[in-house]
């Protein structure tokens, strides 16, 4: 009976102790959301802009930091609300971040550090989707489409996925973004390509990456900013945010060597922008399961994901006539 008392006179405790403030938390998550800032305007614009020709390196990398700008107003002002507000289909109630302050806490860290966090996501997935539309659409057409696109497209997807969405929510386990972030945007991207069509050059002279070097530099950003999109994703400095930051790590290294593998067994020689595309198709694959895969299971799948990143762009995209 005392037991059982005092085991009553210690649930409030807990309670409190489930939402109260956490500072090791959030200073992880503070440095885990500077890691992700740093994948848009500096890793994907430099990815992009160095595989792209050199008369539209500038508008490429242009894009990149446009679609961070662009996405974090859109996101603020009404995406957040859309992926994270009450509701089935879609959330409401947070427009313009209302109701929410600087002591408003999200688990054990602040709602407006969290907001921080996912807006950062947003960004990245549609600067993601631009690279379909390099050297065919203005700056000024792409800018409309990050904010339609996060607003119609990505907000309402993470909403199913991670906001509290049922109706649409199919039990898919996504810890870190690989439907919402990296699906999502692959297939914006290949719609897009899709409806806009090849360059109008394409396949009649050699179009030529126009830096190898600032490829691997945006490579290296790319992993290096992914050790916060991944293991932030536990939302906490613990176990699971460690376990994450360690497969990360190896999937990407597997991914650069299931690529270079191939590539080699196909044209005989390895390349450095083959190394950097295997290592961020290992990133990619090893994201949805970034909290649950154990060291085997990273080894697995960034292998497996190096060798269909090389065949998807070697054999698949000439299969589906897409540039």
């Amino acid at each position: 009976m005392k037991r059982f008392l005092l085991s009553l006179l210690a649930l409030p405790s807990l309670v409190f102790a489930e939402d109260s403030l956490s500072n090791g938390n959030t200073a992880w998550m503070l440095v885990a959301t500077a890691f992700v800032m740093l994948m848009t305007p500096a890793g994907l614009a430099l990815f992009y802009g160095g595989l792209t020709r050199s008369k539209n390196v500038l508008n490429t990398i242009g894009m990149s930091l446009g679609a961070y700008a662009v996405g974090t107003l859109v996101w603020v002002l009404i995406g957040y609300s859309i992926a994270f507000g009450d509701g089935d289909i879609i959330g409401s109630g947070k427009v313009m971040l209302s109701g929410i302050t600087s002591d408003t806490l999200k688990g054990s860290i602040p709602e407006l550090l969290f907001i921080a966090f996912q807006g950062t996501f947003a960004a990245i997935a549609v600067a993601i989707a631009s690279g379909s539309m390099i050297e065919r659409v203005k700056f000024s057409t792409y800018m409309v489409f990050a904010a339609l696109w996060i607003v119609a497209v990505y907000a309402p997807v993470a909403h199913w996925a991670w906001g509290g969405g049922t109706t649409l929510n199919f039990g898919e386990m996504d810890f870190a973004g690989g439907t919402v972030v990296h699906l999502n945007a692959g297939v914006a991207g290949f719609v897009v390509a899709m409806i806009l069509g090849r360059r109008r050059d394409y396949q009649k002279v050699a179009i030529k990456p126009f830096s190898p070097v600032l490829v691997s530099l945006g490579a290296a950003l790319l992993w290096f900013g992914w050790f916060g999109f991944n293991a932030g994703s536990a939302l906490a400095a613990d176990g699971i945010a460690s376990s994450a930051f360690l497969v990360t790590n190896v999937a990407a290294s597997l991914g650069v060597i299931g690529w270079i593998i191939v590539e080699w067994f196909v044209y005989k020689k390895a390349t450095i922008i083959g190394g950097a595309s295997g290592a961020v198709a290992g990133l990619v694959a090893i994201t949805p399961a970034s909290g649950t895969a154990g060291v085997e299971g990273a080894i697995i799948i960034g292998l497996v994901g190096g060798v269909l990143g090389f065949l998807g762009v070697a054999k698949l995209k000439n299969m589906f006539k897409v540039d």
